[in-house]
């Protein structure tokens, strides 16, 4: 039987990433320890088993088993296998745009739809006071803007990667191409509104 090889420490620039990703993952509401595996099996060049990342991360194997649950919930890791070789191995898909894509379905999923149906339970109710009125138009207005932010969603899910890629590197031109329509509009709108005015021009 060949002598187990000690894993290498990671090289200081991975490390800064690793930890980095770490504490944005706190912030994102993706336990710390679930942010680093991710981040270290994003930059390896190979699928890892639970083994070797317990080794590089300095994790306990409960820890590393617990995350790699998580983020296999998540569907953001895949598992592989190697022949002759009972380990799982794990690896983040290769492509950005799929990594986000995965990401966002599950963020969707689980606090997007939520709100929506507790949205559109709320607004199926018969509102008995002008409170309750009110809150209905309120609700209506968050319910309208989700609608219309996951029915693009879903339209930007449909593109090919490189599509998608290169309508986000759109977003400027497009802003400028809307701003010029608000404002051609407001041109207009204004000159109409000058042309039906009754009062006469000043010094009359």
């Amino acid at each position: 039987m060949s002598a187990m090889t000690q894993t290498p420490p990671l090289p200081p620039l991975n490390r800064q990433f690793v930890s980095h990703f770490g504490e944005m993952g706190s912030r994102w509401g993706i336990n710390r320890t679930v942010g680093q595996i991710y981040a270290l099996l994003y930059l390896s060049p190979r699928a890892l088993n639970a083994e070797e990342i317990s080794e590089t991360l300095e994790f306990s194997r409960s820890n590393v088993s617990m995350g790699l649950k998580e983020l296999q919930s998540w569907r953001l890791v895949n598992l592989r296998h190697h022949p002759g070789d009972r380990r799982e191995y794990f690896e983040a898909p290769q492509d950005v745009w799929e990594i986000f894509r995965r990401l966002a379905e599950e963020r969707r999923r689980r606090e997007i739809e939520p709100t929506q149906s507790m949205l559109r339970s709320a607004l199926l109710e018969e509102a008995s006071s002008d409170d309750e009125r009110h809150a209905q138009q309120r609700m209506q207005e968050m319910y309208e803007l989700i609608e219309k932010l996951m029915t693009w969603f879903d339209d930007v899910q449909r593109l090919k990667p490189e599509t998608a890629m290169q309508l986000m590197g759109m977003g400027a031109a497009v802003t400028r191409v809307l701003d010029f329509k608000d404002r051609l509009i407001g041109g207009k709108g204004k000159a109409t509104k000058d042309a039906h005015s009754t009062e006469p021009p000043a010094g009359s």
